[in-house]
């Protein structure tokens, strides 16, 4: 007997008929003799819906009613899921995230976990009882319902695994494992039976929608059990039919690329001639910082009479309303001219081998080369490069290095 966690995003709980379908799994689990805590998203869409509404009464909405308005998507699925449950003779209860509880930071709309009570749970699953928890919610110290990001509800699940100890936790999501990159655009991209933490982790980063990047942190810190699988397959999670992410250890040998991400809803931001002076930079990413604005890829050009400098860098699309406004406010940056260009994406190449392999850079520069698709900024760690480019030639760029890497399933 295995205590599991399974979650299940958006477009597996889309309608109740789909909701049915993971009643069905669940109860399948169940009379294996498992224990097991359900963790569930909204509805699919219905969570742009709710930031619709918050944007359309307010565009600079107040967070913390923000976190009250889009995490009640979550609890209307917990609690259907739970009924469809007792419609099967299983003994099932819904608890939201300020139940159990779920305790985050303060910093709404993109809170961080710092623990949970598993006492309550730990009771209901040695009752015999299925679990069901909302993903994607949790409470500050003060008592405030909090958010912790879109895809937060992968991170619920991967923190509620490692505090309750779980032997498993099963993300089912609408595909059924990772990919060596998005099947939608390369229609032969190859399954992955096993990909490392640090791998998953970047793809996730860098726009693979699989699994939220904060969720595999948490595996990776606690050697949480990870598994990725589809909802729309018949079989469950202990048949272990999808790709496991584990330690690098347990990998036999290493591919030297192993996917290729990319993102569209990125934007490019440049501050143009700004004084060259010690501490600018600090002028710049401190209020955004402060502001819970993430900032990606960052490149300084400095002019030739070394009295000012242009600095680019990337944020979310999303935030391009609150970083102008936040930097519209630094007096020291009066008069600054901001250059915004939304038409970007990120394609990024991720391998562990790269490590110990030269000629990765070269290839993703020969091929974007030869496509004349053309380089704005590049970025790079110890297992992945990341370049941005023109939006509109994504797909190219992708299929392009797909095939240049050999990544192609057999």
């Amino acid at each position: 007997m295995a205590l599991i966690v399974a979650k299940f995003g958006g477009t597996s709980v889309a309608d109740v008929e789909r909701i049915e379908v993971v009643a069905n799994k669940i109860v399948r689990e169940a009379k294996l003799g498992h224990k097991v805590v359900v963790v569930v998203s909204a509805m699919s869409g219905v969570t742009n819906r709710l930031v619709d509404y918050c944007k359309q009464i307010n565009p600079f909405y107040d967070m913390r009613e923000y976190d009250v308005v889009v995490s009640s998507g979550e609890q209307v699925t917990a609690g259907l899921l739970a009924i469809a449950l007792q419609k099967r003779g299983i003994t099932a209860s819904s608890w939201l995230g300020w139940q159990i509880s779920v305790h985050t930071n303060d910093v709404h709309g993109k809170a961080r976990i710092t623990g949970i009570d598993t006492n309550e749970v730990h009771k209901r699953l040695d009752d015999g009882e299925i679990v069901v928890v909302p993903g994607f919610q949790g409470m500050t110290q003060s008592g405030r319902i909090t958010t912790l990001g879109r895809g937060g509800s992968d991170t619920s699940a991967v923190a509620l695994a490692a505090a309750l100890g779980a032997d498993r936790c099963d993300i089912y999501t609408d595909v059924d494992g990772v990919y060596t990159t998005d099947p939608r655009i390369v229609p032969n991209a190859r399954k992955l039976k096993k990909i490392s933490f640090e791998e998953m982790m970047e793809l996730a980063s860098l726009g693979a929608k699989v699994l939220q990047t904060r969720s595999v942190e948490i595996a990776m810190k606690k050697e949480v059990s990870l598994q990725v699988l589809s909802s729309f397959e018949e079989y469950i999670g202990s048949d272990l039919p999808g790709t496991l992410v584990t330690k690098e250890d347990n990998i036999v040998e290493d591919e030297l690329v192993s996917g290729i991400a990319y993102k569209r809803d990125e934007a490019k931001i440049t501050l143009l001639s700004v004084p060259d002076i010690p501490g600018v930079a600090a002028t710049i990413f401190q209020p955004l910082a402060q502001a819970a604005i993430n900032v990606d890829m960052i490149v300084q050009n400095i002019s030739p009479d070394g009295k000012t400098t242009d600095i680019t860098f990337t944020i979310a699309k999303a935030d391009v309303p609150k970083a102008v406004k936040t930097l519209s406010d630094v007096s020291d940056l009066e008069g600054v001219d901001i250059d915004i260009n939304e038409n970007v994406a990120k394609i990024s190449v991720v391998g562990i081998g790269m490590i110990s392999h030269h000629g990765v850079a070269s290839t993703m520069f020969k091929t974007l080369a030869e496509k004349n698709i053309n380089i704005q900024v590049i970025s790079t760690s110890e297992i992945k490069i990341s370049v941005l480019i023109e939006e509109d030639y994504t797909e190219l760029a992708v299929r392009s290095l797909h095939t240049a890497y050999g990544l192609e399933e057999e």
